[in-house]
């Protein structure tokens, strides 16, 4: 993936794979959201929510609220 080599990812949050789906990435620490400065733009990334279950967390829907707003420029 291109957010495992590239430095200029401010990675704001990561989780460890279990290998339960996939024995070969057990204990591989992949980045799930980050930010990044583009050009004169902003990206904001997430792979939050796979499911719209996930989305009943409240902090799961911070973590995109704010960084729609940190991308629009209006955080």
């Amino acid at each position: 993936y291109y957010m495992h080599t590239d430095p200029g990812n401010n990675v704001l949050a990561t989780t460890t794979f279990s290998g339960e789906h996939a024995y070969w990435i057990d204990g591989t620490v992949m980045p799930v959201v980050w930010t990044r400065n583009y050009g004169k733009g902003k990206i904001f990334y997430s792979s939050l929510g796979h499911k719209v279950g996930d989305f009943d967390v409240p902090e799961a829907r911070e973590i995109v609220r704010r960084g729609l707003l940190w991308a629009a420029d209006s955080l």
